[in-house]
Order: structure tokens, then sequence, then C-alpha cells
């Protein structure tokens, strides 16, 4: 079976490829290209970038490096206007908005199985592959995303707004080994990027400064700070955009005349009015909620029974929190004890009680106790 893998330039899908090679599938690698920094004026300064050199073409030409050390052919190809389309639109209207959005769960969706999908099948290939750590599980006529064997690394998080189409499409090398074996694998086999540090950040911002990048499409536009107890104004925000909720680092507010040194937390932003809202010390009357309204579902067995007992994650490595779901009206209401900052515009992901996904979408609307909270 001819099988089409994302190789990325990283670790995880050189391994990946190498792995699906001797379970004996005749792989094909292809480098994606999603994002143009250089025509974007936004790789300046970037720490990763010496001498100009754009860090994609780096790992371009780390991929081209890993797959003439492991005999496989390499593709490129460029989904950069799909890219802007589906996903670095959305990221920005939402950013506008006041929201906080998750551009790598819409980069999945909409490129990596999408895009990347139709491209593999024009050139023969039955298959794709990612170097994602993933595992996926046929149950009662239905393909599901399961949780990976290493659970520090388990990204079905990022995975989870792809549909049962999609999934049955991938294969998920690394699903049953950890990054300990990974590395020893690629070590073994010398490749060039065996050492390579994992990517960190925004899949299109990569190390960069986010503030400073976003200002390249949200001009900074300066605020009050205002303490939400007090209603008094103790400092100026460079733009409402760039924080985010329960953020308590770089406000630029340490010591104020007349007041009691303390740290102070966003808990409120008013993106409309261009304020911020601080506390000091104790948020939890502001961000603890316990129930949610959840939008833009992706479902995927369409007869998945609700109500529903489940474990749902509101953020990437945050613990599964119990909680009822239930849908109603083409959205699910999610009920759970306490829990802090449930934000909108992040994706809520809910497992059943054997570790499968059965269902996502993005948090809408937060409340405690009935009464809705405007973070």
């Amino acid at each position: 079976m001819k099988v089409m893998i994302g190789l990325s330039g990283g670790v995880d899908s050189a391994v990946a490829a190498y792995l699906l090679k001797e379970q004996g599938y005749e792989v094909i690698a292809c480098f994606m290209r999603n994002w143009d920094a250089m025509a974007n004026n936004d790789y300046l300064g970037n720490p990763t970038i010496n001498d100009n050199q754009c860090p994609q073409e780096k790992d371009y030409q780390d991929a081209q490096k890993v797959a003439d050390q492991l005999g496989i052919p390499l593709l490129r190809i460029d989904f950069i206007k799909e890219y802007w389309d589906h996903v670095f639109s959305y990221f920005i209207e939402e950013y506008e908005k006041g929201r906080t959005p998750n551009p790598d769960i819409l980069c999945n969706k909409y490129i990596k199985f999408d895009a990347f999908r139709e491209f593999a099948k024009k050139n023969g290939c039955e298959k794709i592959a990612m170097g994602h750590y993933a595992k996926k599980k046929f149950v009662n006529g239905h393909w599901y995303l399961e949780k990976c064997y290493d659970q520090n690394k388990d990204q079905t998080y990022f995975l989870s707004q792809i549909n049962e189409e999609q999934i049955e499409s991938c294969l998920f090398p690394l699903g049953d080994i950890d990054k300990t074996k990974v590395r020893e694998i690629a070590h073994k086999l010398n490749l060039v990027i065996a050492d390579k540090k994992d990517s960190t950040g925004v899949c299109f911002i990569g190390e960069r400064n986010f503030r400073e990048f976003l200002k390249n499409y949200i001009p900074a536009q300066k605020g009050k700070i205002i303490d939400i107890d007090s209603g008094k104004v103790i400092g100026d925000h460079k733009g409402v955009y760039y924080y985010t909720i329960g953020q308590h680092k770089g406000l630029g507010i340490g010591g104020i005349s007349g007041e009691t040194a303390s740290g102070w937390f966003i808990v409120k932003k008013d993106a409309k009015n261009n304020i911020l809202y601080v506390t000091r010390g104790d948020t939890q009357k502001y961000l603890l909620s316990n129930k949610c309204i959840v939008r833009k579902l992706n479902i995927i067995n369409p007869n998945e029974q609700f109500p529903q007992n489940v474990g749902v994650k509101f953020r990437y490595r945050q613990k599964d929190h119990p909680a009822t779901i239930d849908l109603k009206d083409g959205e699910i209401v999610c009920v759970y004890s306490d829990y802090k900052a449930v934000t909108p515009g992040q994706e809520a992901v809910f497992y059943n009680k054997d570790g499968l996904l059965i269902a996502s979408g993005t948090i809408d609307e937060v409340y405690k106790d009935d009464k809705r909270i405007d973070i």
C-alpha cells in the first residue's frame, strides 16, 4: 500500500516515516509549506533565523536530508492560500472579537487532513500519515481517535475537529511509543535531526514573539487597565487583543501609588471598548464556571447517545475534567463542577469512559450557576 507522510523536518515525522517503511508500506514523503513568512515580512525578530533564512526553508532542507537517508522520495506542496482562507483569516477574526482561537486545530482539519489528503490521492496514495502522537480505533462500526501510549505527548486534542472519514484515511505510527523511544530510534538511524529541538508555539508563528507577530495584522491600540473590584484605572495596556484571560505577567502594573503590592490577573477583556479588567490575587469568583455552551461541533458518530458522562479537556495538557454533556438544538450543553478559566474561542474536547474522542466544538458561552460570565 502506498502512503504519503507529511515530513516536517522534525524528529517525530522522520521516525514515523521510518516505522511505516519498516511495516512494509511504500512511503512517499511530502513537505507542506503553509505560511510565507518572507512575503508577509513577519520573519523579523525571530531568534531562530540567521542570515535572513526562513525557518521553513531550513525545515525543508532537514526534511530532504531525512528523505535521502531513509531512501524515500520527497515532494513539496504549497497550501499558503488554503491556510490563509481557512485558518489564518478565522484566527484574526476571533482575536479581533477578544477571543482565543486555536489555529492548530483548524490546520489539521482543513490542511493536513483535507487539502493534503486530496494531494495524496492525486499522487496514488491510499493513506496519509503524520507524526502525531495519537491512535485510532474501530468500535461498533465507527472509527474514533484514541489517546496514545505516551500520555504526556497525546495530541488528540489538536486532532479533535477531523471527521471519521479523515480518521480512517490516516495512519499514526507513533501511537504506541513514547518520545524517548522516538529519539532513540532517530539516534540509531543517525538521522541528522535526531537532536533537533521540538517546535513550540502556534503552528505558523513558531518561536517568534507572539505579540510582535500579531501587531502585523492587528495594529496596537493602547487602552485602560481597570481594577474590576474598585473600578479604578490602574494602568495602560498595549492592545486588548494581545492579552489572555488569567495572564499575570507582562501587564506593566507592578507598583501603584497608594496600593498594596500584589499580583494582578486579567479576568475580563472588553474588546469593543478596548479595556482590560484585572483583579488582585484571588480570581476564583471571576473565572470559575460550571457550564458552557459548545458550538461548531464535530461529533464522530451521528448516532452518539446523549446525555452522557464524559471527560472534557478545555485546553491541551490539562487533565480531563468530569462532565455531563447533552445535545440540544445543534449545540452541546456541558455541565461540570467548578473549573477555572474556561475561555470562549477555545476547543472543548470530549472523551468517553473508554478514552475515545467522541466529540468536540468551540466554547461559545460560559456560565456560573446559570449566570453568563463575560470573559
